[in-house]
């Protein structure tokens, strides 16, 4: 699958650190070692309706590990998938009546260019589920192999019990796991299971939905098989972070991570398991059942994408936020600051900036205080401080190398 076009970042002087994350898995904030290439996994879009600032909000704290990694002087293997077959959109084209390939296309478009005009770099490999039925059947072969699978009126179940390591990234207790497992996807009250929590492989054909041969008939996959599969194909085993919103600890990311141990027999199938919050509006979380959305495309009409990126870095990344105009106010007038006194001919000397944003984004990605680090910058600059000529620019770079914020404008 076709990704977008990468921004162009600006080298900066040597001095990268080494970024600290909190691990889900973990409970705590920790130390990520990559190897000479990173590497990390985020899950990716159900394509039936166009990009939300909870999107964005996801993807821009995965882009600002990818650039602190960058940055650090790592090479990055960065895979992203595409569920472009699923419930939520078949039953989307459903409603609609348009052909759920067409409207998965459309939305696949909208959401490239709402990640370029947000200067989120793209992923190395960006893959549709569509284009990995190979690699899903096999995985679900393999595990058939090891006996941890079972079938119920021709659909594949993994078996919950199998997995020696069920639980160990979410850390919940069963009884909220059946909940959230209803809650997101699950058929915890299906009759027939070997027990509530055992999860779809495998999706035997039904009437009027697509699906493709395989040795276990024809159908399509589950959720959670697909990244998994795709994570293997294209990083293997052990990489570095597995990464999208809180949303996916349970039951998407726990349950992969069985699938990939039990098949490989290595464990943590990903090193580190990275969560952003959640973005709501009006006392809600914001998601795509609820209707209650704030679209980037809409706001891309209305302002520069740039006040959007820094309304987002203005909230911690982990941190579950609600969503206002007044927000967007404020990202707007700090934009125009900046960029009022990058454009000045000196100013401050910039060496402290730069060494401060990196503190700051080193540590768990603490982007508002990365931001207030160059406000601090600006200020001086604005009131008439500082004749070092090169400050200004490397202000600049600065904002667009680790924070992803650009100030020059042509």
């Amino acid at each position: 699958m076709r990704s977008w076009s990468a921004p162009e970042l600006p080298r900066l002087p040597r001095g990268g650190r080494a970024l600290r994350l909190y691990d889900t898995a973990a409970r705590e904030i920790r130390t990520i070692e990559p190897g000479p290439t990173a590497r990390m996994y985020v899950c990716g879009i159900t394509p039936y309706d166009a990009t939300h600032l909870g999107h964005a909000n996801t993807y821009l704290a995965f882009d600002l590990v990818n650039r602190m990694w960058r940055d650090a002087g790592h090479d990055v293997r960065y895979t992203q998938n595409i569920t472009d077959v699923d419930d939520p959109l078949l039953e989307r084209a459903g409603q609609t009546g348009e052909d759920w390939r067409g409207l998965a296309d459309r939305e696949i478009d909208l959401f490239r260019s709402d990640m370029e005009a947000l200067r989120i770099l793209p992923p190395h490999d960006y893959v549709a589920v569509t284009e990995a039925l190979d690699e899903v059947t096999d995985l679900i072969g393999r595990l058939r192999d090891k006996g941890t699978t079972y079938e119920l009126d021709g659909d594949v179940y993994f078996n919950a019990a199998a997995a020696p390591k069920f639980g160990a990234v979410s850390g919940y207790a069963e009884e909220r796991m059946l909940d959230l497992f209803g809650e997101r996807g699950g058929d915890p009250g299906r009759p027939g299971k070997q027990h509530p929590l055992d999860w779809l492989l495998w999706r035997a054909e039904r009437p009027g939905e697509p699906s493709w041969p395989s040795p276990f008939g024809r159908g399509r996959p589950g959720w959670h098989i697909e990244c998994t599969a795709i994570a293997l194909a294209t990083l293997g085993p052990g990489f570095d972070v597995t990464g999208g919103g809180s949303d996916l600890i349970f039951p998407h990311h726990e349950m992969g991570a069985c699938e990939g141990h039990v098949a490989t027999g290595e464990w943590p199938f990903a090193r580190a398991y990275v969560h952003a919050g959640m973005v709501g509006l009006d006392g809600e979380k914001m998601s795509k059942s609820r209707g209650n959305l704030v679209f980037v495309s809409k706001l891309r009409r209305e302002t520069d994408p740039m006040a959007i990126r820094l309304a987002l870095l203005a909230r911690h990344y982990r941190e579950d936020w609600e969503w206002t105009r007044a927000q967007l106010t404020a990202a707007e007038e700090r934009l125009a600051r900046w960029r009022e006194a990058v454009a000045r001919p000196a100013g401050p000397d910039a060496r402290p900036v730069l060494d401060r944003v990196r503190e700051r984004m080193s540590e768990d990605l603490d982007a508002p205080g990365a931001l207030a680090v160059i406000d601090e910058w600006a200020g001086r600059a604005l009131a008439g401080e500082g004749a070092d000529a090169d400050a200004p620019a490397l202000v600049a770079d600065t904002a667009d190398a680790l924070l992803g914020v650009r100030l020059r404008v042509s």
